[in-house]
Formats: C-alpha cells, sequence, structure tokens
C-alpha cells in the first residue's frame, strides 16, 4: 500500500513514489506511445501514486499534455501536480543550455531562462497543457546566471498570492542557492538527481536541507534504467536516446554496475522484489530524501514502481548494500 510524506512545512503529502513525466514526454527517450504514457499514470494512481511531476520541456508540452489529459475527470484535491519553469525551447533568451531534437526529430536549442514575465507567460501555458486552475509546486528547473534570484522567486510569490500556485520550489539548486531564494518566498523543497551511483548531494545539500527543514524531491533514483539490471555490456539504445552518450552507459560501467548489482540481488530474491524496486525502497531510506521520482513509460513499469512501497528494508539489509556500494567504482 502507498505511503506518504509531508512536504517540509506544507500541508501538502506526496506520495513516496512520485510519477516522473519526462520520458512519459518523449523527448530525448526515443519518442513517447502517447496512450501508453496516459495508462501509465492512471494505473499509477489507482495503486496510490497521488503526485506527479512534469515540465514544459518533457516533449515542449507534450508530457504536461499527457498529465492533463490522464488526470482529466479525476477529483483535483486527490492528487498533486508539480511541474517546473524556466527552459524555453521558443525564446532565445537566458543561459544557452544544449541543442537537441524535438519529438519530430527538428532541431531546436534549449534556453535556461527565468525572468519574471516568461515565468508568468509559463505558468499560464502550464495551466491550459494541464487542465488545471493551479499548480501544487512550481519549480525553476535549472539555475539561470542571466536572471537575479530574486526576480525569479519574486514572480513565483506573485503567482502564489494569485492562487495559481501553491508551494514554491527549486531544482538542481545547491545550499547557497537555496538560502538566496528563501530570502524571498519560501522555498520548500529541491529536486536534483540523486541514486546509488550519483550521491554529491550528501555533503552540503542534504545537511542544509535537514537543517532547515526543506525537502528533497530525488530524480533518476533508478539512474536512468541503470540500476534496474536490464541494461548489460553491448545494450543497444533506440534513436533519439540520450543515455547512449552519457557515461553511465559505457559497456565497462554496465559491467561494473552488473557486478554491484549481482551482489545485492539476493536481498530482493528474498523479499520477491526486483533490483529496480529495492533501489527505490533504498532511496527512500536515506537521510533527507521526502520521495522518490521515478518514470514510467507504460503500465507495467508503472505497477513495478508502485508496488516496491509494498516492502521495506531492516537496517541491517541497508548496512549490506552500503558495504557493497562502497566497493563500486565507475569510471567517467
Amino acid at each position: 500500500m502507498m505511503k506518504y510524506r509531508k512536504l517540509a512545512n506544507t500541508d501538502l503529502l506526496l506520495s513516496e513514489v512520485t510519477f516522473g513525466a519526462w520520458a512519459a514526454g518523449g523527448w530525448m527517450w526515443g519518442g513517447t506511445e502517447r496512450k501508453e504514457a496516459i495508462d501509465a499514470i492512471r494505473v499509477s494512481y489507482s495503486l496510490g501514486v497521488t503526485s506527479i511531476d512534469t515540465a514544459p520541456i518533457y516533449g515542449q508540452g507534450t508530457s504536461e499534455e499527457i498529465v492533463g489529459e490522464a488526470i482529466k475527470g479525476l477529483p483535483r484535491d486527490k492528487f498533486q501536480i508539480l511541474t517546473k519553469y524556466g527552459m524555453r525551447w521558443d525564446l532565445k533568451k537566458g543561459d544557452f543550455g544544449f541543442s537537441s531534437k524535438n519529438n519530430s526529430g527538428v532541431d531546436i536549442d534549449i534556453y535556461k531562462y527565468a525572468g519574471k514575465e516568461s515565468i508568468i507567460k509559463e505558468c499560464e501555458d502550464s495551466l491550459k497543457r494541464l487542465g488545471t486552475d493551479y499548480i501544487d509546486l512550481y519549480q525553476i528547473h535549472w539555475p539561470d546566471s542571466t536572471t537575479q534570484i530574486a526576480e525569479s522567486m519574486e514572480a513565483v510569490s506573485r503567482l502564489i498570492e494569485q492562487g495559481k500556485v501553491r508551494y514554491a520550489g527549486v531544482c538542481n539548486y545547491d545550499a547557497a542557492q537555496m538560502a538566496e531564494a528563501e530570502k524571498y518566498v519560501t522555498v520548500v523543497s529541491d529536486q536534483v538527481p540523486y541514486s546509488m551511483v550519483k550521491r554529491s548531494i550528501e555533503s552540503e545539500l542534504i545537511p542544509y536541507c535537514l537543517e532547515h527543514n526543506k525537502s528533497i524531491l530525488a530524480y533518476s533514483p533508478l539512474e536512468r534504467g541503470l540500476l534496474t539490471g536490464k541494461m548489460k555490456p553491448g545494450y543497444e539504445f533506440s534513436k533519439g536516446d540520450h543515455r547512449k552518450e552519457v557515461s553511465f552507459f559505457k559497456d565497462e560501467n554496465l559491467k561494473r554496475t552488473s557486478e554491484f548489482l549481482n551482489l545485492i540481488k539476493p536481498i530482493a530474491d528474498e523479499k520477491h522484489l526486483t533490483l529496480g524496486q529495492l533501489v527505490i525502497l533504498w532511496t527512500l531510506e536515506q537521510p533527507g530524501i521526502t520521495i522518490a521520482l521515478v518514470g514510467a513509460r507504460n503500465s507495467e513499469q508503472a505497477i513495478e514502481n508502485a508496488k516496491a512501497i509494498d516492502s521495506k528494508l531492516s537496517i541491517d539489509e541497508i548496512e549490506v548494500i552500503k558495504e557493497y556500494l562502497n566497493q563500486l567504482e565507475l569510471i567517467a
């Protein structure tokens, strides 16, 4: 049965497994099957996954549209929408991020921009795509060095006053940036990458969030599929899948990760869990982590993710995993 955790000092309860809708938008994941993505969100909801994280940039509006279609007809107060602002593909302003291809194969340039007028426009566009009149958690997607944090946060504060946003969050901020943002609006959370093989936030960000009662929303806890055990050396990625360029998916790293996963697999087997489910549980047991954002492209993956919560890890099992993890070294 799904469990829920309070978002910082708010009245918002998020499902421990939150549906991450990046892959559902198809962009950078080799395309999307719209009906499968909608079914994945709906089956997740039927299993108690009430929180959905999306962003305009995911498929350049496609992910938010899919979420909007999936939640149509559901009671609005029974689920939480987390979305973002600050990544523009239709405006050449701010920090240049990178070039990519959209779902139609057309080249696009992505800019990190969080100016006041841009945020207000993005919020209106998101509300329309999502088919709702408010966003539960509105998060800056990436820092924008060309805009003062004060300007961005004051814009979100205005949206909160207008009732279009309930709470302000950030993504990919360090502790100093969070402290600066806090001067202008109450920041309740930081959404950052965190997984067994990516733990740099443990040194500074997690202590800051624990001290200041901020939630950490861990994204990519399965490291984009690496930690599911389904990828072996020689794995073939489909056209347009960004992972083939990421160092984690080099053959040597796939080999080393597989060896590590084989060591912890007996724990999963004993609990009748998949490796992915075991990794989700481990993530939720780490200090400072409030929820795990896990992507799913179809109902089968969504069910597996949600059902991880039916089990629990003991202190001894967490220690055994930690010992094996300390022996794992991946190459850059």
